[in-house]
């Protein structure tokens, strides 16, 4: 089973350019009832192997800009344990609530990638380099809070703002999800919030399903899988958005 999850989620985060966290946690809490706050920490371990498998195989297609890749993922390192420390100090139902709302926001994202334009006059230069980090920035804390990728940041700042293919936008934002995920991942790992056991078949799984997403990335029309991930993520994030508020919690 948990080679089946991480096959789903590999193949949704080479077909995307995203980390697939969006796939994996809500099955690690709805398959193996795992704490919501584990299954953030869990996920990110696996997406070390997203990105890296999905990089390699966008790489072999000429779709990674490396220095773009190590812009992102220099401010990311330092924000991504930021956010893994302020995930653990939630309790379980606000982090629900908030993964709810990230995953119907990544949704849209989802949907309007056909529709992605530049925005006039894509920036150069300095200017360039200063998005790539400032994106790197809030990639990080959404990446160690959220328990993915940040591919939903990075590819539409990259395509929008920048100039970015979407092929290369996607190959570079999962090279630079390796770093930001080890950081985030070792972090969770010291708070307790990483289920080892699981890790196996899960990154066997992913390893797997990120080479046949990216690969076919480069072959088939997006849009029918598109939709069918739109509409489930959509009913995740709702049900996550209508998790009750505890009555002993007065936070």
């Amino acid at each position: 089973m948990t080679f089946l999850i991480g096959l789903a989620a590999g193949i949704f985060g080479g077909l995307a350019g995203l980390g697939g966290g969006v796939i994996m946690i809500p099955l690690l809490v709805g398959v193996f009832k795992m704490e919501q706050l584990k299954a953030h920490g869990t996920s990110l371990v696996a997406i070390v192997f997203t990105g890296i498998t999905g990089a390699f195989t966008y790489a072999f297609n000429g779709s990674v800009d490396f220095m773009a890749s190590m812009l992102l993922a220099f401010t990311a390192m330092f924000t991504a344990r930021a956010g893994a420390n302020f995930a653990h100090s939630l309790p379980e139902w606000k982090l629900k609530r908030y993964f709810g709302v990230f995953v119907i926001v990544v949704t849209l994202l989802l949907l309007l990638k056909p529709y992605l334009f530049h925005i006039a006059g894509p920036v150069t230069g300095w200017l360039k380099i200063f998005v790539l980090l400032l994106t790197g920035v809030f990639t990080g804390f959404l990446s160690g809070m959220m328990g993915v990728g940040g591919g939903s940041i990075m590819v539409p700042a990259m395509v929008l703002l920048t100039g970015f293919s979407q092929q290369t936008a996607q190959g570079s934002s999962l090279l630079a999800m390796v770093p930001v995920g080890v950081v985030g991942a070792f972090t969770h790992w010291r708070l307790g919030n990483v289920v080892t056991s699981v890790l196996p078949g899960f990154i066997t799984g992913v390893l797997a399903g990120t080479f046949l997403g990216a690969s076919l990335a480069h072959i088939l029309p997006e849009i029918a899988l598109r939709c069918i991930f739109a509409a489930i993520l959509i009913w995740t994030g709702t049900r996550y958005l209508r998790v009750p508020t505890p009555r002993t919690d007065k936070e």
